[in-house]
């Protein structure tokens, strides 16, 4: 039997291994969350957010960020955690998500970034299941580091493919839009 365990343990070391590196984490509410730092393009200090109608509630808006359109997630409401007041500590985190229409840079709105970590392997653990009803494959896994528990995530999965396509719209249509807007005040 503590073969068995022990060969058990040895695979799960295995599956886990891939996950190990440097995360960025920050704050939502009470909660800890990760993002592996190769996903994370820049760290901004929140701006103002072009609110663009007909979009879901916690898609905030665009941003300008020197020249490129990012459209911007409130990841607090994404979640579906109780509003809060911004404050000097809310942040965007522009990341960059993969999907079938390519690359695309997102900023996510946090309460406040934390730091970068270290995760070693044996410091996470799969994500927990809560039965079939509730999806949680936009967590990569748990981590516990430094007696802490950070949730890591997959900030390819955070957004659905639907979602994400709204996203590469709002970056597509907003230059088109913009340069319409300066030909007609020429």
């Amino acid at each position: 039997m503590a073969e068995v365990r022990k060969e058990e343990s040895r695979e799960t070391r295995v599956e886990l291994a891939h996950l190990a590196g440097k995360y960025l984490t920050f704050k939502l509410a009470e909660e800890e969350y990760g993002l592996e730092i190769i996903k994370v393009q820049e760290i901004i200090g929140l701006m103002p957010i072009t609110k663009v109608p007909r979009v879901p509630e916690y898609m905030r808006g665009v941003i300008n960020l020197r020249g490129r359109i990012i459209p911007t997630i409130d990841l607090r409401s994404k979640f579906q955690l109780p509003k809060v007041a911004d404050t000097d500590k809310t942040c965007i985190i522009v990341v960059e998500v993969m999907s079938a229409k390519g690359k695309l840079n997102v900023g996510i709105i946090v309460d406040q970034v934390a730091e970068v970590l270290d995760v070693a392997a044996n410091e996470i653990d799969f994500a927990p299941e809560f039965g079939t009803a509730l999806a949680t494959d936009f967590i990569l896994g748990v981590g516990i580091v430094k007696g802490s528990v950070k949730i890591l995530l997959d900030i390819d999965k955070v957004l659905t493919t639907e979602e994400i396509s709204v996203a590469h719209s709002l970056a597509a249509s907003q230059p088109a839009q913009q340069a319409q807007q300066a030909g007609a005040q020429a």
